[in-house]
């Protein structure tokens, strides 16, 4: 956990060296201001339930909304902080993203998974911007790509539709048959880029693409093995997503095919990521007028 923190405070840590002390000499707490934001972004993820269990793998159909609030502090010409608040959902479903006539994917077309998350984030993160506004917040560019990269937890919950069509919480149900279930709080890394726009004195428009590193293989319930005893899975849907019962009655997936055999890819986590619009509003700074005696 030490190292965790260490690894997620480096970027931070090295965006806030950057604000040298010429910097703070020449952007004083005048100049400095903050701005509240709404975002509307694309949601997708990499796991084990995409075309191709890889990190580029993933299918536009799949795409879902994300929607977000953030607060952002401006510190130096190129520096700022951003707090932001998000929820949105990933989704997958092997009917839709597995080629049963692929011989890498044969097992999981078979696997006949399907799932929906919804994520709720926390984040806190560090920016930096390629071009700097050594001005107050009117006179800042026009135009400013920027970088980011920090530290953020998600709320997350993996469901699945089942043979009835209800939609069932999957990881009470131990699908691959573990000890205890997996956590449903998770640290995140955030970083990616982006680019502002000037509209007027107020208001900026923003484009961004995020990816998140998550440190689980369970956002989608699959990770490992299928269990060596379909007994070991207690309920029926539990039988359902982990054992497939319906392709083994079909004569297409035998029971000794099925037991220990793979069901994930445990050697990668699962990413997800976030590309949008926002549109963010500058709280003018307080403008104090000199005391004269």
């Amino acid at each position: 956990m030490k190292q965790f923190f260490a690894l997620t405070a480096a970027p931070l840590l090295a965006l806030t060296m950057l604000a040298s002390e010429a910097d703070a000499q020449q952007f004083s707490k005048r100049k400095q201001y903050n701005t509240v934001g709404v975002s509307l972004n694309a949601m997708n993820y990499f796991g084990d339930i995409t075309p191709k269990p890889s990190i580029p793998s993933f299918r536009a159909g799949a795409t879902r909304p994300n929607i977000g609030l953030n607060l952002t502090h401006r510190f130096t010409p190129r520096i700022s902080a951003r707090a932001s608040l998000s929820y949105g959902r990933i989704t997958g479903d092997d009917a839709k993203a597995a080629d049963q006539n692929d011989g890498d994917a044969k097992y999981r077309y078979n696997r006949n998974m399907n799932f929906r998350n919804d994520i709720f984030e926390l984040a806190g993160v560090g920016i930096f911007d390629l071009v700097e506004n050594r001005n107050n917040y009117i006179k800042r560019p026009d135009f400013v790509p920027y970088l980011f990269g920090g530290v953020g937890v998600i709320r997350h919950n993996p469901k699945g539709e089942n043979q009835t069509g209800n939609i069932v919480a999957l990881q009470p149900l131990r699908t691959e048959g573990q000890s205890s279930g997996y956590s449903l709080t998770q640290f995140v890394i955030p970083f990616g880029a982006g680019a502002r726009y000037k509209l007027n004195k107020s208001f900026d428009i923003g484009l961004e693409l995020g990816f998140r590193k998550t440190f689980t293989d369970y956002l989608d319930d699959v990770s490992t093995n299928y269990v060596a005893d379909r007994s070991l899975l207690g309920s029926d849907d539990a039988k359902y997503f982990g054992w497939d019962v319906t392709r083994e009655l079909a004569g297409t997936y035998t029971e000794a095919q099925q037991a220990n055999g793979q069901r994930g890819k445990s050697n990668e986590k699962d990413w997800y990521t976030t590309l949008g619009v926002s549109v963010n509003y500058i709280l003018a700074p307080r403008v104090r007028n000199p005391k004269f005696r």
